[in-house]
C-alpha cells in the first residue's frame, strides 16, 4: 500500500473519528452536534450523512459553523439549528472540526477558512470537541509556521495591526484569492493573520488578543482541551485524548 496524501489523511482521519465516536455512544440518536468547517470537517458530515441514510442515526440536530457546512447539510440531509434555536438551546453535546496546527497540549490554531468566530463559540458551547487533522498539522508550537487569523472590525484595522505589532507579531491582512481586496467573514468583518518569529505562550497570548479594542476573535484555541485523531501517511490514526 502507498503512503497517502494530505487528502485522503483527511478523509481518513474524519471517518475513523465518526465511527469511533459511534461504536462508543458519544454519537447517539438525538443529540445536539456542533459540525465545523473547511476540508477535514466536510467529510465527517458526509459520514455521519451515512449513518442517518443508514437508519443508525436518528434525529440529529446540527449547529453548524459557516455558510458552507450549512449548504453541505442540506445536501445531505442533516437538518440545521443556530445555537440560539429552541432545539439546540445554546448548547451542544459534541463538535467536531477540523485545525490548522495542533501542539503536543492540544492547544489549538483555527480559523484558516475564515469561520473562526462561529467555530470557537461552537467549541466552546459543547460538552467535548473532537478534532480531526492530518499529520501536516501536528505542530511543536504554535503561530510560528501557520498564521494565527484575528478577527477584527475594519475600522480598527490600523490601530489593531499597531497592537498587534506590540505583541510581538508580523500582522498582515487577508487578501481574497478571487477579488480585489481583503477577505470579508461571515460577519462582516476582516482578518488580519499573525505570525511570530518565536514561540509563544498560546494561553496567555489567546486573552492579550481579546483584549485589543477592535478585535472580535482569535484563532488561538486553549480553553477546552479536544481529543484529536490525526491520520499519517502509512493509514495509521493517533488518537491523542483531552488533556484535564
Amino acid at each position: 500500500m502507498g503512503r497517502m496524501n494530505q487528502s485522503e489523511q483527511k478523509r481518513l482521519a474524519a471517518r475513523t473519528a465518526v465511527d469511533a465516536l459511534f461504536s462508543e455512544g458519544k454519537i447517539f440518536s438525538g443529540m445536539k452536534i456542533g459540525l465545523g468547517t473547511g476540508s477535514t470537517a466536510l467529510p465527517a458530515v458526509e459520514r455521519l450523512a451515512e449513518l442517518l441514510a443508514q437508519g443508525s442515526l436518528r434525529d440529529i440536530r446540527a449547529a453548524v459553523t459557516s455558510l458552507q457546512t450549512e449548504i453541505a447539510c442540506e445536501g445531505l440531509g442533516i437538518p440545521v439549528y443556530s445555537l440560539n434555536a429552541g432545539a439546540i438551546g445554546g448548547r451542544v453535546d459534541l463538535t467536531i472540526d477540523g485545525a490548522d496546527e495542533v501542539d503536543p497540549g492540544n492547544h489549538l490554531i483555527k480559523g484558516g477558512g475564515g469561520a473562526l468566530l462561529a467555530e470557537k463559540i461552537t467549541a466552546y458551547n459543547s460538552r467535548s470537541l473532537v478534532i480531526v487533522a492530518d499529520q501536516t498539522k501536528a505542530v511543536d508550537s504554535l503561530g510560528t509556521k501557520f498564521p494565527v487569523p484575528v478577527e477584527v472590525i475594519p475600522p480598527a484595522r490600523v490601530p489593531v495591526i499597531n497592537a498587534l505589532r506590540d505583541l510581538g507579531a508580523s500582522p498582515a491582512v487577508r487578501e481574497a484569492a478571487k477579488k480585489c481586496g481583503p477577505v470579508i467573514t461571515d460577519n462582516g468583518n476582516i482578518l488580519i493573520d499573525c505570525l511570530w518569529r518565536r514561540p509563544v505562550d498560546p494561553e496567555k497570548m489567546e486573552t492579550l488578543l481579546n483584549g485589543i479594542p477592535g478585535v472580535v476573535e482569535n484563532g488561538f484555541f486553549t480553553r477546552l482541551r479536544p481529543t484529536v485523531f490525526i491520520a499519517r501517511g502509512d493509514g495509521a490514526v493517533e488518537r491523542r485524548e483531552a488533556q484535564p
